[in-house]
């Protein structure tokens, strides 16, 4: 069982590898692609500066908790479409047939599909996401902690893309939902949740779970909760599992398209 795992991770490992070298071959686009991700999320921060020259506190937060929140949101963003980037485009490959080669492999069907490319500039999202976190102030334990979070972070991002996605199994156009969903978990992720309120506020801790992905995390980060932590890996570990239940169960349902293609 542990040798099997370790054979999985490897191989996961290496796919990841081949991907960042077959990218970095045309350095000038790898490397912009980097930088224009770090300005673009930097430029995003202006609008915070102007509001908090306004009022002294968003929601309950501060403008440097304000910055935490945008870091590990950019931290999970950067972990899921770049070691994970396929889970994003799993509704695509499973309609277009694109799934029969991954089938063949002696490999994990599901990892080897969403960890077969990187989102070059998902780099970026997790550079900006280290450059603010030293803004924020560096400390050993917190720091140990933002890096756990943007892995949860990111690995909740990755599953709710695979559930949603996986639903193509069953229905057409289930792109449509995994796309409104990835929105959903973007977007929300970078406001604070203090200006959410009623039923808005339960959503985001529930069916779009970002309250546990990113707010959980600023709330442990600003004051340790252990309580709050297993909430976060729990969820995490429930998404993860539910999410190789979910896609396994439509792979029985798949049709072979007979499309010839490989994979090296």
């Amino acid at each position: 069982m542990l040798t099997a795992v370790k054979n999985q991770l490897k191989v996961t490992g290496l796919s990841i590898k081949y991907a960042l070298v077959r990218e970095f071959l045309n350095k000038a686009t790898f490397l912009s692609n980097i930088i224009f991700m770090i300005l673009n999320n930097s430029c995003m921060i202006i609008q915070w500066i102007v509001l908090f020259s306004i009022k002294d506190d968003m929601g309950g937060y501060t403008f440097k908790q304000v910055l935490l929140l945008w870091g590990i949101s950019a931290g999970t963003y950067g972990v899921s479409r770049f070691f994970f980037k396929k889970a994003f485009e799993l509704s695509e490959t499973i309609n277009s047939g694109k799934l029969d080669a991954y089938i063949v492999q002696p490999k994990n069907i599901l990892l080897s599909t969403i960890t077969s490319d990187i989102q070059v500039s998902a780099i970026g999202d997790m550079l900006f996401a280290f450059i603010v976190y030293f803004i924020y102030g560096f400390n050993i334990t917190t720091f140990i902690l933002f890096i756990f979070f943007c892995v949860t972070g990111g690995l909740m991002l990755t599953a709710i893309s695979i559930i949603l996605n996986s639903l193509s199994f069953w229905f057409n156009n289930a792109d449509m939902v995994s796309d409104v969903g990835n929105s959903l978990m973007v977007n929300f992720a970078t406001y604070p949740d203090g200006i959410f309120k009623g039923i808005t506020k339960w959503l985001l801790f529930t069916l779009v779970p970002v309250g546990i992905a990113n707010y959980i995390p600023i709330k442990i980060l600003i004051e340790f909760n252990p309580y709050l932590l297993i909430i976060n890996i729990s969820v995490c570990l429930l998404l993860t599992l539910l999410a190789f239940v979910i896609f396994y169960k439509g792979l029985r349902r798949y049709s072979s398209s007979n499309l010839m293609s490989a994979r090296i």
